[in-house]
């Protein structure tokens, strides 16, 4: 069995708890307008020209079998570039491939309390592959983690909960109208698939990325908490502020760019001490 995976993490210290390996998964059902992993959006492998990067050096047109003339994603211009002005994002790997990698690090995670997170993207849109590593992480006594959007169905999570330490779970507007015009669908089946998993009891980390003009005030964060504490007991909630790290990316790959104001220090102490 396969999935496509644009990238592997190694000695992460922000998908949860302890240094961890986080695995990329490609391809995602929303749109968020403020996408900082623009190259998890489709599942197919994309190539990106990172213009600012390319010397006109020539050896990416020697080296492709076209000549430039037409892309086939066969990567040999991005092999042969000498200051990675190309990218090719995404390959297929197989679940034994994967847990090579998550095992190199197996010492870290056992001294510091880490293990392994599957990302995206949205993994949980290539579910037979994550129940299947998910079991094998089990089986080898690794802590999982499980960061979704929650747009998928509840069965999903049903079946990956036996093998799931932790899920990072995304909230990133509770008003579904704003929900639809900066992620691209309503956020319905997402705050009824996470009250079901607080029902469960299951342990879960709230991320919410906070974004000006769109959900960081304090009447929004007052919405979630108030969901949240109806529903059910979560082990933490992160406030993560706009950045824009993915705008290169984002012009790399031919993709429109919107950008949003950063938010201050003072209006992010302020939203924190809503859920403190």
């Amino acid at each position: 069995m396969t999935a496509t995976i644009f990238d592997i993490e190694r000695s992460s210290f922000v998908d949860g708890p302890g240094i961890r390996t986080t695995v990329f998964f490609k391809g995602c059902n929303l749109r968020c307008a403020w996408c900082h992993n623009p190259e998890s959006q489709k599942r197919e492998p994309e190539l990106a020209f990172f213009e600012s990067r390319c010397t006109h050096c020539g050896k990416c047109r020697e080296k492709c079998p076209n000549h430039l003339e037409q892309c086939t994603l066969c990567g040999e211009c991005a092999r042969y570039c000498p200051t990675d002005a190309r990218k090719i994002y995404g390959k297929e790997m197989s679940t034994d491939e994967v847990m090579d990698e998550i095992l190199r690090d197996r010492a870290f995670y056992e001294n510091s309390g880490g293990g392994v997170t599957f990302s995206g993207g949205e993994c949980m849109l290539q579910i037979d592959f994550l129940e299947e590593i998910l079991k094998k992480c089990k089986e080898s006594g690794i802590h999982t983690a499980v960061d979704t959007a929650g747009h998928v169905p509840y069965e999903y999570f049903e079946r990956i909960l036996p093998y799931t330490d932790l899920f990072l779970y995304d909230v990133k507007a509770f008003d579904t109208e704003v929900h639809k015009q900066y992620v691209g669908v309503g956020n319905e089946r997402i705050l009824e698939n996470l009250a079901k998993l607080l029902s469960a009891g299951a342990p879960i980390w709230i991320r919410i990325p906070t974004i000006p003009t769109v959900n960081a005030d304090e009447n929004e964060m007052q919405r979630i908490k108030a969901f949240l504490d109806e529903h059910g007991t979560t082990e933490k909630v992160e406030l993560l502020p706009y950045h824009t790290m993915g705008e290169g990316k984002c012009l790399a790959l031919g993709k429109e760019l919107v950008t949003f104001p950063t938010p201050d220090a003072e209006t992010m102490q302020k939203l924190r001490a809503i859920f403190a």
